[in-house]
């Protein structure tokens, strides 16, 4: 538990405002009026930044035409380097072994097509059945593509709650016929962070490979690969990072890997000074940009330039400090004002386990997320009955958690969410 004050007034939330250290990179976002914008954990918002980053990589297009591959600020064809550059930072990284390249999916196909390599009774992938589905989509795709079932070769470790898992589960399914291993760093519905340093360690003493899918976790919480020694990671931009719906998501190679040819190669993996020799043979650059295969997505990648230059301004352990002590701060106030209306805390109340979003689970989930954009607040819904409300550190206000929980009260005793059918939306 944290030593955190607790006061449920309006008046401690504004007091909470007027101490906050990153109160003023609220003014750097796009915020609606009369909204309040609680899904940063899905899709962050727009920041005046990445907006000036997409308009001048657009004026260097229409100035310099083609040679802005080489010219301008943000030269083309190093910009997925320079951004990996930025990122390494807020992985613990060195800035050669982060790409900027693909898409979560994509990239996690690249790196098990890289680092799966079934062989005697080493055959199996580790993975959870709490992750999100499109990794097992693509742990499955990669098992068929190596002549294996998919039924027999990924294991997946059990819940003991349907919320979270265990660490010594994880362990206890490192067997000797594991060949490689693949988590995510936080639960995307409870938002519980897993111990990487100790899963690293545990994997590596039984000689198996393992990375992470750190969609949920990059941007609000620090991380320190280079020191857990984990083999590779993924995860997308546009989340925390606010990198724009869709933008390009992000890869990490740990140096002792730099030997290995990727598992799935493309032109933009090349040796830069070899890349336009145009010959049939593939010299691999020396770092993780050899990871890349097609061309960057130079539209999609700019807004992450002005994004990073806001996290390295603010400091990822400045953002994690007032995460944690807002999250907890919405927690204490649902804890007060929301007693036997049915809400139970889905996610870790350790502060050392919790990520950046808080979980209710309700039976009225569905239309109380419907009920709660009625009156102005934007949450995340998971089926079957999950509400995420993440607070982000960088824009979000104590003042907006305050108002949010009130609003709930306010839908929850008037019964508003009746109004409201009881299930998702298209997009949830």
């Amino acid at each position: 538990m944290s030593n955190y004050d607790f006061d449920s007034t309006y008046e401690y939330a504004r007091k909470l405002d007027q101490q906050d250290e990153l109160a003023s990179f609220r003014n750097e976002f796009y915020m609606k009026e009369g909204s309040i914008y609680l899904d940063g954990n899905s899709l962050g918002l727009l920041s005046k930044r990445a907006e000036k980053a997409v308009l001048d990589i657009l004026d260097s297009w229409k100035q310099l035409g083609i040679n802005g591959w080489t010219e301008g600020a943000y030269p083309w064809f190093y910009v997925s380097e320079k951004l990996g550059e930025m990122s390494a930072p807020l992985v613990g990284a060195a800035p050669e072994e982060v790409i900027v390249s693909g898409s979560t999916t994509t990239n996690l196909h690249q790196a098990v097509a890289t680092f799966y390599a079934p062989e005697g009774q080493k055959t199996k992938i580790l993975a959870d059945e709490l992750t999100f589905p499109s990794d097992i989509y693509a742990l499955q795709s990669q098992i068929q593509l190596k002549g294996l079932n998919p039924d027999e070769h990924l294991v997946r470790v059990k819940s003991r709650d349907g919320r979270m898992l265990a660490e010594e589960d994880i362990i206890a399914a490192m067997t000797e016929e594991i060949a490689l291993i693949v988590l995510p760093s936080i639960l995307y519905r409870s938002g519980q962070i897993l111990d990487m340093k100790l899963l690293t360690e545990e994997a590596h003493k039984r000689g198996i490979l393992i990375g992470f899918d750190c969609c949920h976790s990059i941007g609000s919480i620090p991380h320190h690969f280079n020191k857990w020694d984990v083999d590779f990671a993924v995860w997308c931009n546009y989340k925390h990072l606010n990198g724009g719906p869709g933008g390009v998501a992000s890869l990490y190679i740990n140096k002792k890997h730099f030997d290995r040819t990727p598992g799935m190669t493309g032109w933009f993996g090349s040796r830069k000074d070899k890349q336009f020799d145009m010959e049939h043979s593939f010299t691999k650059a020396n770092d993780a940009s050899a990871y890349q295969m097609g061309t960057p997505h130079l539209l999609s990648v700019a807004p992450l330039i002005g994004s990073l230059e806001i996290f390295a301004e603010a400091g990822i352990h400045r953002i994690r400090e007032k995460s944690l002590r807002i999250t907890r701060y919405m927690m204490n106030l649902i804890s007060h004002e929301l007693k036997g209306m049915g809400f139970i805390m889905g996610n870790p109340d350790d502060d050392n386990r919790r990520g950046g979003h808080i979980f209710l689970e309700h039976a009225e989930a569905a239309r109380i997320c419907k009920a709660l954009k009625a009156n102005g607040v934007v949450p995340d819904f998971r089926a079957p009955n999950g509400i995420r409300l993440a607070p982000v550190a960088l824009y979000n206000t104590y003042e907006e958690v305050w108002k949010t929980v009130q609003i709930i009260k306010t839908i929850m005793s008037e019964e508003q969410y009746k109004q409201f059918e009881n299930v998702r939306e298209v997009v949830a």
